[in-house]
């Protein structure tokens, strides 16, 4: 084929988990079968596979890919020496704490420092090499990744940005978020992520076993929560350039580098039912009561890595939006609990309707397994003296990663200035009830 120059442009197919087909160049995708003896354009045909071969269709996901270049032709990877800040489960137990965390927004990054660079891990649970469990990571960027391109064989990435716009150049195509939208990245599948704005702070999911999907929606019935509509799928798009690339992967926990003549970013055209996609969460469809009581959190799930066990997820995402409380005699906020699941909670705008302060935008919450927590002693006092009426919580976006397993923090969690001594203190200060007893 002709040498073709492509700008990674943000065109999208709506629709979650699709078979779709797309071409960034017309006649790339072969007709009627994946790997024909001689494909068109002579691009290479390669499968990507984020699934078993033999898994249920309903699970398997997987796709085909056209490219400049087999995705197999590079050198040895070699240990990289940055990123030391980014690691994977299983995590030490000499670090595990029943205590409550909660930390500040990261501090200004270090200069010249990309996405990948400023990923810092704050905790994460099971086995990496089990393919079971989740990590956490919180990032702080102030330069584009620019001849750089990653991919993570360990598991699936949720980037949910705080600040800054992301541009992700990836094999399937170009994906752009901004704070209020998220963008998932498949196991394997590589991607450049550049700054659209001076510096960017956000949070990162890593599920290492089943990929998110979206939850069942039972008796809600067929509508509602996220619908599959919303979702959007990149179009086609690649790089074709001859100037040096570095690749870098992060394997069983460890980061691995090797150098490339040209951009891995190579695929002309795909198809197939695995990609990246993105997801703008002012779309989330907020289910609630009209009558009494504040509804369990689940309801407010956007997406979901299940576990081997039906109905208790390896990470559940879940968002608390701009939303309408209307319910009569109910203390509102989110009541005081203590949970089998694991949660660790973020803030992208606005303040948490549980907390008076302290949980800032950019910030990070932790409450393990059965921690008892709940609203602060100044939300519990609105929220029990304020007059019911309906009131609109606004300006507002917090959200939670929420596992079935105890997420262990990292050392540099528990020794980062960042930390808050203090977060206990915000449920001090409660008055012993006084019964009446006749």
């Amino acid at each position: 084929m002709d040498r073709i120059q492509k700008t990674c442009q943000a065109t999208y197919i709506s629709g979650f988990g699709n078979t779709v087909a797309t071409e960034a160049v017309h006649g790339a995708l072969p007709e009627g079968r994946n790997s024909p003896q001689k494909t068109p354009l002579g691009l290479y045909a390669e499968q990507i596979s984020g699934s078993a071969f033999t898994a249920p269709r309903a699970e398997n996901r997987r796709s085909w890919l056209y490219r400049l270049r087999p995705s197999a032709d590079h050198p040895p990877f070699q240990p990289y020496d940055g990123g030391s800040l980014l690691h994977a489960a299983p995590f030490s137990s000499d670090r595990l704490t029943p205590n409550r965390l909660r930390w500040s927004p990261l501090g200004a990054p270090a200069p010249a420092t990309d996405f990948l660079d400023g990923l810092i891990t704050y905790g994460g649970c099971g086995d990496v090499g089990q393919f079971a469990g989740m990590a956490v990571h919180l990032y702080v960027a102030n330069r584009s990744m620019e001849a750089r391109a990653f991919f993570n064989a360990d598991g699936e990435l949720l980037v949910v940005p705080q600040s800054g716009g992301l541009r992700f150049a990836t094999e399937f195509g170009c994906v752009e978020v901004s704070p209020g939208e998220i963008i998932v990245i498949p196991r394997g599948v590589r991607f450049r992520v550049d700054l659209l704005e001076a510096e960017a702070r956000g949070y990162v999911c890593e599920v290492y076993g089943q990929p998110f999907r979206l939850p069942e929606l039972g008796p809600i019935g067929s509508n509602g929560l996220a619908n599959p509509r919303d979702f959007q799928i990149p179009c086609a798009a690649f790089e074709d350039t001859d100037a040096p690339y570095e690749l870098i992967q992060k394997f069983q926990g460890r980061l691995y580098v090797t150098s490339l003549p040209r951009s891995p970013l190579d695929v002309v055209a795909w198809h197939g039912n695995l990609a990246p996609y993105k997801y703008d969460l002012s779309r989330f469809n907020t289910i609630g009561t009209v009558s009494f009581d504040h509804p369990d959190p689940s309801i407010f799930t956007v997406l979901t890595a299940p576990s081997e066990t039906p109905g208790v997820a390896a990470c559940d995402f879940v968002i608390f939006p701009p939303r309408w409380m209307v319910a009569e005699d109910t203390f509102r906020p989110p009541w005081f609990h203590r949970n089998v699941m694991s949660e660790f909670m973020g803030l992208i705008r606005g303040a948490y309707d549980a907390k008076a302060g302290g949980f800032e935008p950019g910030g990070a919450s932790l409450h393990n397994a059965m921690s008892a927590h709940g609203p602060d002693l100044a939300s519990y006092r609105r929220a029990v003296g304020v007059d019911l009426k309906p009131e609109k919580i606004d300006n507002t976006l917090a959200f939670m990663f929420e596992s079935r397993w105890v997420i262990r923090p990292t050392a540099h969690a528990l020794a980062s200035p960042s930390l808050q001594a203090d977060y206990d203190a915000c449920w001090s200060g409660f008055e012993r009830a006084q019964p009446h007893r006749s």
